[in-house]
């Protein structure tokens, strides 16, 4: 997804035809910081992953790899895509890229341990990828590229929510306030979801000047459908529901972003 979202902030913020040898080079340092930064992640997470049935058979907390060689390898995965960017995508990709995983690594992880708010901050390096993409495309931002940073990082709030309230007890074994965890009747959570998604259903609309008429009925459909699971999420709160809104939204981004880049055929 990450790879994705880059892919059409570049594609469609580039001119015709797409720029493919820059485009792939944005694309493959994109996913080298990715790849790292989860590496890294797994390295800085590995003792709460152990305490965790859905994280504990990770190749740090079930001793296959150490500490040293997991911190090895995704430094030189992050170090080899922040290279990338900088040499063929621009210091302006390269700079978001290395926001994202300084936010990513050094605010949220620590972060996750200390507020169920948490969630917002990680949406941040999350968001990012469709602003590396543009700055790889165009070497400078504007407004579509905040445009489709506010489009993911509000995606996030329900799916990751949805995620949360399915392993909730799984998070709060390890120790992590996840909103779910903290808020047992999941009133305000369900509440979050429906408010998150009634506002990337706007946001999604404001993207209409990138993708165009097709583009807009899409979006609404694909928008309404979202806040219909979180409002049963809102009215349920249970697990079914949880798992409803969760595949939802694994279904709508992919959706969302199809329907961008089907404007450039």
């Amino acid at each position: 997804m990450v790879v994705f979202t880059t892919l059409v902030g570049f594609v469609t913020s580039s001119s015709d035809p797409v720029p493919l040898l820059p485009l792939l080079a944005a694309l493959t340092g994109t996913a080298l910081v990715g790849a790292g930064a989860a590496v890294l992640n797994q390295v800085l997470e590995r003792s709460t992953d152990a305490l965790m049935l859905r994280t504990r058979q990770r190749p740090l907390p079930a001793g296959r790899v150490t500490a040293t060689e997991g911190s090895t390898f995704g430094s030189v995965l992050t170090a080899c895509g922040l290279g990338l960017l900088l040499w063929k995508s621009g210091p302006l990709a390269a700079a978001v890229a290395a926001l994202t995983l300084f936010s990513y690594l050094a605010i949220y992880t620590p972060l996750k341990r200390r507020t169920p708010f948490a969630t917002l901050v990680g949406a941040v390096p999350g968001a990012l990828p469709p602003v590396i993409g543009w700055a790889a495309a165009q070497r400078s931002l504007d407004g579509g590229a905040f445009v489709l940073f506010a489009i993911v990082f509000l995606w996030q709030v329900p799916h990751f929510l949805a995620i949360a309230w399915l392993y909730r007890d799984d998070y709060a074994r390890a120790g992590f306030p996840m909103l779910p965890v903290v808020d047992r009747e999941g009133v305000f959570t369900a509440r979050q979801t429906v408010v998150h998604s009634l506002a990337l259903l706007l946001v999604s609309l404001a993207a209409a000047s990138l993708g165009g008429a097709v583009y807009l009925g899409g979006a609404f459909v694909l928008g309404v459908a979202l806040t219909l699971f979180a409002l049963r999420l809102m009215s349920s709160r249970d697990l079914a529901a949880a798992r409803g809104l969760f595949l939802a939204s694994v279904l709508y981004l992919p959706a969302l972003c199809s329907l961008l880049l089907a404007t450039r055929l």
